[in-house]
């Protein structure tokens, strides 16, 4: 997959067929899309995936909202998709402003589009004032084929990047993972914490989570632990998952300001992982950071966290929709 970002002058010449959108979390809906696309493929067009450096709303808000997947995160899991180009085009002023028509026009010219794949909800332009009947409209004026898709839908409610962030910030991470077709994670590289956990015989792992990354609610939760790269296991040299558990919070027994952090004790595995880059997947909700009043009754609450964890883990299976 070719990765093209933090430039406007973006040509490609083999026909396409076009997928645009924010792909926030990359759930079930968006893999539907996928899949039309993927038929297409075989049908000799190339499949492109075009989002934005930016959501649209943050240059007109002001705000930069958190984030289900990171631009970081969004280009591994295309990498696995199937796709043979992602383009994240900066969302500038002069963008924001094309009206639906130019937009579209610039599509086909730069990106030799052939056919777009996109949901009934899709908008574009200006405004938003261009949707799926705009595109059914002018597709035979720029040649190009549309195949609009209803919305997925879960206990009679639309799959979307809103409906799983709500589960999320919940702690209901069943139900978001069931929604995204995968575990929701959070990704980063290994840094040096207090090493309290060593000193307990329960020793962990300590990320720094990217300030745009939506995480769950402060607590503590059943994980798996995917190390990218280099694996210690013997058995699986590359990618290997751990079971284990993690806090999400700021250490509250501990004394001092605490940043946010993700920290994860990893079952049956001590190793040395600093600077390595993990990913850590949140199965299930445990319980809430809490502040325990000594160190002692802090070991005492994880051991238990521990057995509740490994337990879980002995039955767990990914639920599909």
């Amino acid at each position: 997959m070719e990765y093209i970002r933090n430039t406007t002058e973006i040509t490609i010449i083999e026909p396409t067929v076009l997928s645009l959108g924010k792909f926030d979390g990359f759930h079930m809906g968006h893999k539907l899309l996928l899949a039309h696309m993927l038929r297409k493929k075989q049908e000799g067009l190339t499949p492109v995936m075009f989002t934005f450096d930016i959501p649209p709303k943050a240059l007109v808000s002001q705000e930069l909202s958190c984030v289900l997947t990171t631009n970081e995160e969004k280009e591994s899991i295309f990498e696995e998709s199937g796709i043979d180009y992602l383009i994240e085009y900066p969302f500038t002023n002069e963008v924001r402003a094309m009206e639906p028509e130019d937009f579209l026009q610039f599509l086909v010219e730069q990106l030799h589009v052939k056919c777009i794949v996109a949901g009934k909800d899709f908008c574009f332009g200006h405004d938003r004032k261009g949707n799926y009947e705009t595109l059914l409209r002018l597709g035979p004026v720029y040649g190009f084929e549309t195949i609009i898709l209803d919305k997925k839908e879960y206990e009679r409610r639309e799959i979307s990047s809103t409906f799983i962030r709500e589960e999320i910030l919940k702690g209901h991470m069943e139900r978001a993972n069931l929604l995204l077709g995968y575990e929701y994670f959070v990704r980063g590289t290994v840094v040096h914490g207090r090493a309290l956990g060593r000193t307990l015989g329960l020793p962990t792992i300590n990320l720094l989570p990217p300030p745009e990354k939506l995480l769950p609610p402060f607590g503590v939760y059943v994980s798996r632990v995917r190390i990218l790269g280099e694996c210690p296991s013997l058995e699986e040299p590359k990618n290997c998952f751990f079971g284990g558990i993690t806090n999400i919070g700021k250490k509250p027994t501990i004394e001092g300001e605490n940043p946010v952090g993700v920290e994860t004790h990893i079952f049956e595995l001590n190793q040395d992982l600093y600077d390595k880059k993990v990913e850590i997947q949140f199965l299930s909700f445990l319980r809430r950071e809490q502040k325990f009043h000594s160190v002692e009754a802090l070991k005492e609450q994880i051991n238990h966290d521990m057995e509740q964890g490994k337990t879980y883990l002995k039955r767990y299976k990914r639920r599909k929709l």
